[in-house]
């Protein structure tokens, strides 16, 4: 074996004990605490605001709460999950958290658009719209940079395999 392909198989499980060191370090850990907090509570907060309304309230707005409830609780769920596993996810968390931000998107920009076009003037509508469209955009390309990293992860774990004895 030439020194060249040693040095190409010492550097695959370098790199993947690199990212896996990333995945799975306590700054990553804290992050999905922070998370899973900011979600649970924002969810908490929504729901103690709904259930101490005097009146009822309109429909539109017991949707949005019920809305803004559940992405708060899938964020909270998200970061249980991610906590709760002892091994490296290969990036899957990633496309978890790319995909409820994606869905949170996809509902809450045509959510807002419909509302500044039943209320607001035309320069709310255009900056309402423009905000949805870039942050969909946003996670859209999230999604697909989380996605190409779990592949590249998933190449790497795999080229360990095979070069293991």
């Amino acid at each position: 074996m030439s020194e060249q392909d040693r040095a190409g198989q010492r550097a695959v499980p370098e790199q993947l004990e690199r990212a896996l060191a990333a995945e799975v370090s306590l700054r990553s850990r804290l992050r999905h605490v922070a998370v899973g907090l900011a979600g649970g509570c924002g969810a908490a907060v929504i729901a103690v605001l709904w259930a101490t309304e005097p009146h009822p309230l309109p429909t539109r707005t017991r949707a949005a709460f019920a809305t803004m409830i559940a992405i708060g609780l899938a964020w909270a769920a998200f970061a249980g999950w991610v906590l709760s596993r002892r091994r490296p996810l290969f990036a899957r968390d990633r496309v978890l958290a790319a995909r409820i931000a994606l869905a949170a998107t996809a509902v809450t920009a045509p959510a807002g658009v419909a509302l500044a076009a039943a209320r607001g003037s035309t320069a709310d509508l255009v900056a309402t719209a423009a905000g949805g469209a870039v942050l969909t955009a946003a996670a859209t390309l999230t999604l697909v940079r989380a996605r190409r990293r779990r592949r590249e992860l998933l190449r790497l774990r795999d080229a360990l395999r095979q070069d293991a004895p």
